[in-house]
């Protein structure tokens, strides 16, 4: 006599998922609020409502939150790539955000780009989408990187559904 068993996994990736990854990034943009004076406790609280809805729609390729300087990412610059996972995935702790870097002469920016399900949106689609955010983007060029690279550090996870993390690293 043989026996047969098979497993069947089913994941849908919630709201309560996406809330989990976007309060991970905004208890690394507290930080940076704390070490660096920016981004404001109400413009954190935006961020976190902003990608709590990108990611629960699944229209978040890219995110970058940090400072600029002559139009270029300096330390301590932090970019998530949204991605779906296969397996059970690292899920880190917020933070290292690290204390000390110069940013006098920067302001504080973030810069979002959009994945494919994005783009299959009509106008109105995107239209409506955007008009539920909390903050309204504008289209810009992609900044660049001053005298640095973006290293991966962390990731984060929920319902299949992973924030890769990288922090900009000098030469």
């Amino acid at each position: 006599m043989s026996y047969s068993h098979t497993l069947s996994e089913s994941r849908s990736f919630t709201i309560t998922h996406a809330r989990q990854l976007a309060s991970k990034v905004a208890a690394d943009l507290m930080r940076m609020h704390r070490l660096y004076g920016a981004p404001s406790i109400e413009r954190v609280n935006q961020f976190e409502q902003e990608l709590v809805a990108f990611l629960h729609h699944g229209y978040l390729d890219t995110v970058t939150y940090g400072f600029k300087r002559d139009g270029e990412w300096i330390e301590p610059s932090v970019r998530y790539v949204a991605s779906e996972i296969t397996t059970q995935g690292l899920d880190d702790d917020p933070g290292r955000v690290k204390p000390g870097h110069n940013v006098a002469g920067a302001s504080f920016s973030s810069y979002l780009t959009y994945s494919s399900a994005w783009d299959r949106l009509t106008a109105t689609e995107k239209s409506n989408f955007e008009s539920t955010l909390p903050l309204q983007r504008t289209g810009a060029p992609e900044p660049g990187v001053a005298n640095g690279y973006f290293q991966n550090d962390k990731t984060y996870s929920a319902g299949g559904i992973s924030l890769g993390r990288s922090s900009i690293r000098s030469f």
